[in-house]
């Protein structure tokens, strides 16, 4: 398995580092932030808070298209040219007649179901200036030997944070999910080595 910590680090856009608030020193208060009191928000608001999300995907989509597409093209070219030498005539016709013709025809479906009900823990990594926090987490599982994993990161409002520390998948912007794994099974579901190469050299 990965190490703890790992996911903590989701790919981010380098500028967004520079787009971090300052932290506030707290020497003179009252009151330690970390320290847990009845008068604290439980939901995350800080670098390194734990959220919970809601991941609870039931699409469906069915797309159609058919496309047609013909072309013709003709041409016709002729000359007649006669000329005389010592009381002798020549003549010498020519014709020419060039055809071209092409047709495609292209149809395509796409028809996709995805179910997806989990929930996972993600921890926030970054605070931009309008207060909006950064999440990223990641999940793994280990059953013999295949494993699962889970990855979520994106960027949430304080706002929808709910009063029981939780959010759902679809209230994060750039959302970024990943759901999968690795293992025998996962393999044994793959094409072999030699498949895979003569796919990408066959022609057609």
């Amino acid at each position: 398995m990965s190490p703890v910590g790992s996911g903590f680090v989701a790919y981010t856009d380098p500028a967004i580092n520079s787009l971090e608030m300052p932290r506030r020193s707290t020497n003179a208060s009252l009151f330690q932030d970390g320290a847990a009191n009845l008068f604290t928000d439980k939901r995350a608001a800080k670098i390194g808070d734990v959220i919970t999300v809601n991941i609870m995907i039931n699409d469906k989509a069915t797309f159609g298209n058919t496309s047609g597409r013909s072309q013709t093209a003709q041409e016709t070219a002729g000359f007649d040219w006669s000329f005389g030498l010592n009381s002798t005539t020549h003549k010498v016709n020519g014709a020419a007649d060039l055809n071209a013709s092409s047709s495609s025809n292209g149809q395509g479906s796409i028809d996709r179901s995805e179910k997806i009900q989990l929930s996972v823990a993600a921890v926030v990594t970054h605070i931009m200036p309008n207060g909006n926090l950064i999440i990223s987490g990641s999940q793994e599982v280990r059953v013999n030997f295949e494993m699962r994993q889970l990855e979520i990161a994106g960027i949430v409002r304080p706002l929808d944070i709910s009063k029981d520390n939780m959010i759902a998948y679809d209230k994060i912007a750039e959302a970024r999910i990943s759901y999968g794994g690795r293992g025998r099974l996962t393999e044994v579901q793959q094409p072999s080595w030699g498949q895979q190469i003569f796919d990408v050299a066959k022609p057609f």
